[in-house]
């Protein structure tokens, strides 16, 4: 089944293990076709889907509006030899719904996008050091994994999520060697008022940059992602996923004095100004502000979530806690074999609802999806917890 691409697939948080606990011969392990908030596998088998690009996608799998922006851009060439109109167009639309944004620098992943935020980082303070929350994908500067190097692995350390004091401590103790904290806004949970004034206030205090990793969050909580709405005052910001619905675009944008950096450096990527994901960027941005997205996302989410607390409380040898918010949450489950369990059943009745952080919604799921997902969640737990 798996003969030549390494270790199943190339995106490693959609292997099927990661997704259900174990590869099963009766669930999918590849997908053909997605549309909406369906996809089919390769025995044409349909689900509704609640993993969704795993949060790149916000308005559903090819919507319409976005589809046609990227099929003109592919019939107006795909690349060119200079940088398109198109880059200087999606640059200022960013900067007009997101006013802590005075420039933009486009990649094609997140990883990417938040490395490039840690080199300006590096290059506006003159510093090395870096404190971390969250998951800031797979590049050597944020992992200890094998094969990154001791020396660069030291210049790396983790910051709690939501402790204002560890962090402080943490931050000063860095002193004038940090170049950046750099933090996920959502971490299984929202994050503290007080924990955001001790990250704005200490990093400035150090002569530090303050980086917010938008790339779950942007286009998602708000158009603006966490900054908007937690009013976070970030000097850099990385943007991914949802951003261009699925179409592989990420962005570095922050404060004129931070994005200078570009000049003295070198961030730059053969692809990055590519039309078609661009356009597909510019036209998701679009239906964003006119469809009020994250409303929708917030409200739809919020009936997922009421309804996944619902069946905690019914099943709570099965089912721990709820984790996230609205738009990006799931159940957490009292042991690996309960999930592997739940997560198997509602995939055999047509849902994939994953196992872990995170499930999240889109502009396709309405009312009488999440009711009937929720309904099958509640006879999936009701199977696991029947004795044997």
């Amino acid at each position: 089944m798996n003969q030549h691409v390494a270790g199943f697939t190339s995106t490693g948080s959609k292997r099927p293990e990661s997704v259900f606990g174990a590869q099963q011969p009766d669930l999918p392990s590849r997908i053909v076709r997605s549309s909406g908030c369906q996809v089919w596998d390769e025995q044409d088998r349909e689900y509704t889907d609640y993993i969704m690009g795993l949060g790149s996608v916000a308005l559903g799998y090819a919507n319409p509006e976005v589809t046609r922006a990227a099929t003109q851009a592919i019939h107006d060439g795909v690349v060119g030899p200079l940088p398109p109109v198109l880059e200087e167009d999606v640059a200022a639309q960013i900067c007009r719904l997101m006013p802590w944004v005075e420039q933009v620098r486009f990649l094609k992943t997140g990883a990417e996008a938040v490395a490039a935020a840690i080199r300006l980082a590096r290059v506006a303070t003159g510093r090395d050091r870096i404190l971390g929350c969250g998951y800031h994908g797979w590049l050597d500067w944020c992992q200890t994994a094998e094969g990154v190097p001791g020396s660069t692995r030291e210049l790396y350390a983790e910051l709690p999520f939501n402790d204002p004091a560890a962090s402080r401590q943490l931050i000063r103790a860095a002193g004038d060697s940090l170049a950046a904290v750099v933090f996920e806004p959502i971490v299984l949970r929202e994050p503290d008022p007080e924990w955001l004034a001790v990250l704005r206030e200490e990093t400035e205090r150090a002569g530090a940059l303050l980086v917010v990793d938008e790339i779950k969050t942007v286009c998602r909580l708000a158009v603006g992602g966490a900054c908007e709405r937690y009013g976070i005052r970030p000097d850099l910001i990385v943007m991914g996923k949802a951003i261009a619905n699925g179409f592989p675009l990420a962005a570095v944008g922050g404060r004129r004095q931070a994005m200078a950096g570009v000049s003295r450096t070198w961030i730059s990527s053969t692809l990055a100004t590519e039309f078609v994901s661009l356009a597909a960027a510019r036209a998701t941005l679009d239906v964003m502000v006119a469809r009020r997205v994250p409303q929708h996302l917030g409200r739809i989410g919020g009936r997922l979530l009421a309804g996944l607390t619902s069946l905690q409380r019914e099943h709570p040898q099965l089912v721990t806690d709820v984790g996230g918010i609205p738009e990006m949450c799931f159940l957490q489950y009292a042991d690996q074999d309960v999930s592997q369990a739940i997560t198997a059943e509602c995939a055999r009745a047509g849902i994939l609802f994953k196992r872990s952080a995170y499930n999240f919604v889109s502009l396709a799921h309405d009312q009488a999806v999440i009711d009937g997902t929720l309904q099958v969640l509640a006879e999936a737990l009701s199977a696991v917890a029947k004795p044997a």
